[in-house]
């Protein structure tokens, strides 16, 4: 074999270039951190896959001055219902229609395809950030100062290696990052079979509807999506025993599809079988070796939070990668990461395994369980069941929630991530005077200050005087008197 020739000196080494990974080398890119993106593919998959993000995930792509050219690429979801095997409503999840606190919908539909192309055209304008596709990470050799990571170019056979400070494994299931590192995955019990079919409508169907569908029938459970434009997915439970590779010939899939679709209806686009897994990695950091999304989660996609969490786990890890490679923190912030978004995403998989035993039964019971509440109608109705961070960074007191922060319309017209850009910020009361220090110190972080009578609602509302929000937008402190704000400078 050729000998293997070195490709460079790099903070940041991505190994993998789907949504995640290539979301972490904008976020980089963004803030010039020298970055390399490995990919073993020549292009992104033709073919959808994850179908919805939420409001933070429309936040992150703002915080890349990318929302606005995805947007007209969705569709706003109204929610999600629950129906029995005869189509009684078992219980309803609706989505607000209007643009909430977050300032965006709080449920997207896209085609996957659509997002990565974006996303990819996006790092053109960030000269930090190289990309090698058709190139596989083959070896990772690890130190205290960072790693060698080895790859093939598989157009030419050609063998090299890059050094970068820290390598992520943005680098699916079947984590070549996780591997080397040697964390396991925590199984959440979770194992089932299902076929993925997705068609393209020849015809208008207005009475498919718009509304994601949980048919809870337990002959045979199965989902219906609406994705954008003429495309709709279903995904329906297999049975034991049912091979594979029958299910997934086109008369069986009619067959399957027949209570909605018939073959003049549609276009078959895709039908595979999936088995879908729940689990979370026994360790997401090894030295200089981290991981993101589905290298160190899995979840049951009835909830549609698999790419959402990938994409909350980069939020997260970009900007404290860059303070550590500037020298504004030590490494030890590096274990926030794990610390904060392990119990948040392990949330998240537990409520939809629930919700996959619920599609399974036709049990109000079932449904109440996993967080409905009283309805005024005869179905109950879903409440939100966001989880907050678990334990990590923190400043000031810490009695506010560690969700994100809200994103209103400044008295200036722009929103409040388009004011401070991908940094964090002290959102502090207008009548609270800054502390004569404060300036340097905040200058010195890299952190903006906002005073807005916009947010002085929001304060006052949480009776606290000022809040620290790093550039991940969850609230890590507030400060409800004069002593609690020097901590929360102090912190900062």
């Amino acid at each position: 074999m050729e000998s293997a020739r070195r490709a460079g000196k790099h903070a940041v080494c991505i190994i993998g270039y789907g949504p995640v990974g290539a979301t972490l080398a904008n976020l980089l890119g963004a803030r010039g951190i020298p970055t390399l993106v490995l990919e073993r593919e020549t292009a992104a998959h033709h073919l959808p896959r994850a179908v919805h993000f939420d409001d933070e995930a429309m936040r992150l792509f703002q915080a890349v001055d990318l929302a606005e050219t995805l947007l007209p690429l969705t569709h706003v979801s109204p929610g999600m219902r629950f129906v029995d095997a005869g189509g009684k409503l078992l219980m309803d999840w609706p989505r607000p229609q209007d643009r909430g606190a977050q300032g965006w919908h709080v449920s997207y539909r896209f085609h996957q395809p659509d997002l990565e192309r974006v996303l990819r055209d996006g790092l053109a304008r960030w000269p930090a950030v190289s990309v090698r596709t058709c190139c596989e990470a083959t070896d990772i050799v690890h130190d205290a100062e960072g790693a060698n990571v080895t790859f093939t170019d598989r157009r030419t056979g050609a063998v090299e290696t890059a050094r970068a400070e820290f390598v992520v494994g943005c680098d699916g299931a079947r984590s070549l990052v996780r591997r080397i590192m040697g964390a396991g995955l925590d199984d959440l019990g979770f194992h089932e079979r299902w076929l993925v079919v997705d068609v393209l409508l020849r015809r208008p169907r207005p009475d498919l509807g718009d509304w994601s569908i949980q048919f809870c029938n337990p002959a045979r459970p199965a989902t219906y999506v609406r994705g954008t434009g003429t495309r709709r997915r279903w995904e329906i439970a297999l049975h034991e025993g049912e091979d594979a590779a029958a299910m997934e010939a086109p008369e069986q899939v009619w067959r399957l599809l027949a209570p909605w679709l018939r073959p003049d209806d549609a276009e078959l686009e895709r039908a595979a079988c999936y088995t879908f897994h729940s689990a979370v990695a026994t360790g997401w950091r090894s030295g200089r070796l981290l991981l993101a999304g589905d290298a160190c989660h899995l979840t049951p996609p009835f909830l549609g939070q698999g790419m959402c969490a990938g994409l909350r786990d980069v939020a997260n890890l970009a900007w404290k990668l860059e303070r550590v490679l500037r020298g504004l923190a030590p490494e030890t912030l590096l274990d926030t990461y794990e610390s904060e978004r392990a119990p948040h995403v392990r949330a998240y998989i537990e409520l939809a395994v629930r919700l996959g035993g619920l599609i399974n039964t036709k049990a109000i019971d079932a449904a109440l369980a996993v967080g409905a509440r009283a309805p005024e109608a005869e179905a109950p109705r879903m409440a939100s069941l966001a989880p907050q961070l678990g334990s990590g960074l923190a400043a000031g007191w810490n009695g506010l929630p560690r969700r994100p922060a809200p994103q209103p319309t400044l008295q200036d017209g722009r929103r409040l991530d388009d004011a401070i850009g991908y940094r964090g910020a002290l959102l502090l009361r207008t009548d609270v005077p800054l502390p004569a220090s404060a300036p340097d110190r905040l200058a010195s972080r890299d952190v903006a200050l906002v005073q807005d009578p916009v947010i002085d609602a929001w304060l006052r509302d949480n009776a606290v005087l000022a809040a620290a929000m790093p550039a991940d937008r969850y609230v890590r402190g507030a400060a409800r008197d004069a002593a609690e704000l020097d901590g929360l400078l102090a912190a900062l």
